[in-house]
């Protein structure tokens, strides 16, 4: 790691360094990994018999083109997503790269004030302005090539 960067605990320490006080989106916590899979009832099944985990809710989100299922894992969420067809995002994933971890998803307070910041800092955006999300969110989906190849999702919680 570079001298730039203090590290306390093998964290980086944002209080000083080369983006102390610089403007930059407050991540709150990793709120879900995305994972396609065909056959979401069997996926299930295999969670709950290995792992001893059921979803807390399971939706079909039209607009998205998928099913879902959320796994409640300590503060965060696995997310299984079954495309609704081939011709869908997830179906089109599933066809390409198989079955695995499809995004990243990071919960943000203003996903407005997020997605302005990105703009101004040139990120390559899949969603120019915030769309619904399952479970009452509010998302946006930053394209994998601007950051290391995964396809990142900023979520705003709903108020619920």
């Amino acid at each position: 790691m570079s001298a730039d960067w203090p590290v306390t605990h093998r964290r980086c320490n944002l209080s000083k360094g080369p983006i102390a006080g610089s403007l930059f989106i407050k991540l709150l916590n990793l709120d879900h990994v995305g994972i396609a899979v065909h056959d979401l009832d069997h996926t299930l099944d295999e969670y709950r018999i290995k792992y001893g985990v059921t979803p807390l809710y399971r939706e079909t989100v039209s607009s998205q083109g998928v099913e879902e299922a959320m796994i409640p894992l300590g503060g965060s969420f696995i997310q299984l997503l079954r495309p609704l067809g081939p011709d869908t995002p997830v179906g089109r994933f599933l066809d390409t790269r198989g079955e695995g971890v499809h995004h990243l998803a990071y919960a943000v307070a203003d996903i407005e004030a997020a997605l302005g910041h990105l703009k101004a800092q040139g990120a390559s955006l899949v969603d120019s302005e915030a769309r619904p999300g399952g479970g009452g969110t509010r998302i946006a989906f930053v394209h994998p090539r601007d950051l290391a190849g995964t396809l990142i999702e900023l979520v705003e919680p709903s108020d619920d």
